[in-house]
């Protein structure tokens, strides 16, 4: 799914529109824990979290994630957005809360990529 269409179903704003969001999303994770984050994830994904500071993006970096989406109107701190600019990895705030950000996404057809959920 394209990041474009993603951005669409979650009512997101980009916080960082210099860069490009013609990128392609395989699938995603929802998470606070920035461990679970790299215990779970897949390469692709995108990330829905609370967290807003700096280590939300390293944390993203490291685990291959191609965007971040913050919940419930999260603004991210300055550094954290200077960080994903030096990275190309896009920021977003959506108003709904995780669990609805969840739901809307599966039900639109974009997998769970936590690795601890069995395949249908």
């Amino acid at each position: 799914m394209e990041l474009r269409e993603i951005i669409k179903i979650v009512d997101g704003t980009l916080l960082n529109p210099q860069i490009e969001i013609q990128v392609q999303i395989r699938g995603g994770i929802g998470a606070d824990l920035m461990s679970d984050v790299l215990a779970a994830s897949q390469p692709d994904a995108i990330l829905l979290t609370g967290l807003t500071n700096p280590q939300v993006v390293r944390t993203a970096q490291m685990a291959d994630i191609r965007a971040i989406i913050f919940v419930r109107d999260k603004k991210p701190q300055a550094e954290t957005l200077n960080i994903a600019n030096q990275e190309n990895i896009p920021l977003i705030t959506s108003p709904f809360g995780m669990f609805e950000l969840c739901g809307r996404l599966h039900q639109a057809g974009l997998p769970s990529f936590e690795s601890n959920v069995p395949a249908e």
